[in-house]
């Protein structure tokens, strides 16, 4: 069985469009199917002189392996023209469309995975339309409860509690309910899409140094501990709470499968700094695969050919390897 990908292409003044032609020049054991404005990939197609050859895509027939710069499109036109670095809210409901669009595909097994391309979240807020993430809103098209947002690269994995919150906000939003979904979503993740049959599970505590024994927080007494104790009993392999500042060292790195963080800026630095370029972007627990790059927007770099593709690439690959192991 061949496999078809839906790939978007995101916010169309920023990489987005760039990064999905240039990896459409590469050759794929899946077809790939992008969803965007045609004039505007046509556009950014001559500007960077890629030659890929776009074609209406069309539905209901058997995928084909994808072939090296010919790229079947979904023409979803821009209520505006598109400007490369400037991006207009007006062309804020052709960005969330993609995504719908894509969502529905993979509903209705047309295609088998979704890859996205950045969006520009402050654009689409100004539109006046409340958008907090891609994971958040493929959460609420699937009615999936409680996603989780992985960032993988390689060995090193990165998963997060809360995600797209005020820091404020991340100690109400870590309850014993949602951090035990949080956990048996990415073990049944890691088992399900990577093959790791007994993941080794990390937690970070929120407070430093773990809370101290409740002397700097109590989280991790009254919530995260509790949590792990219970997963542990029934024969996980969690480990923590401990403090985040050791918790990647060489040692721990050795014993771990995946981080679970509690917070947004508290592991995905270390995955950022360390791999960026390299990473994926996974939504573990809905009820289809969707993969995403690891960068925003790059507004400055559109159109000029500087844009750097190899996470777009990995994010294709992931979402194939996972797809296959799903089918499988």
């Amino acid at each position: 069985m061949i496999l078809r990908l839906v790939i978007t292409t995101g916010e169309s003044a920023g990489v987005g469009p760039d990064i999905v032609l240039a990896s459409a020049g590469a050759t794929w054991p899946a077809q790939l199917v992008a969803v965007g404005c045609m004039e505007t990939l046509s556009a950014r197609n001559q500007s960077l002189g890629l030659n890929v050859s776009l074609v209406p895509y069309t539905g209901g027939q058997s995928a084909t392996e994808h072939r090296a710069n010919i790229l079947p499109v979904i023409d979803i036109p821009l209520n505006k023209p598109c400007k490369p670095a400037i991006p207009d809210p007006d062309n804020a409901g052709q960005v969330l469309a993609q995504l719908e669009l894509a969502t529905e595909l993979c509903r209705a097994q047309e295609c088998h995975a979704m890859v996205t391309a950045p969006v520009h979240k402050g654009i689409i807020n100004s539109a006046g339309i409340p958008f907090s993430g891609h994971t958040e809103f493929l959460a609420n098209k699937t009615s999936t409860d409680a996603p989780v947002m992985l960032l993988a690269a390689g060995a090193l994995k990165v998963a997060l509690a809360t995600t797209h919150l005020p820091l404020s906000a991340v100690p109400d939003a870590i309850t014993s309910s949602s951090l035990e979904r949080s956990l048996r979503v990415l073990v049944r993740g890691l088992r399900s899409s990577f093959g790791i049959s007994h993941p080794r599970i990390t937690v970070l505590g929120l407070n430093p140094h773990a809370g101290e024994s409740g002397h700097i927080g109590s989280e991790e007494l009254k919530v995260i501990g509790p949590v792990c104790n219970l997963l542990r009993a029934e024969g996980m392999s969690i480990k923590g709470p401990i403090s985040a500042d050791t918790a990647f060292s060489a040692a721990q790195r050795a014993k771990t499968d995946a981080y679970l963080a509690m917070f947004h800026d508290q592991g995905l630095p270390i995955i950022k700094s360390e791999k960026f370029g390299e990473i994926v972007n996974v939504t573990l627990g809905l009820p289809i695969i969707r993969t995403s790059v690891d960068h925003g927007t790059a507004l400055s770099l559109a159109s000029k050919g500087q844009a750097d593709s190899s996470s777009m690439k990995r994010a294709i690959g992931m979402a194939i390897q996972m797809a296959s192991a799903t089918l499988g």
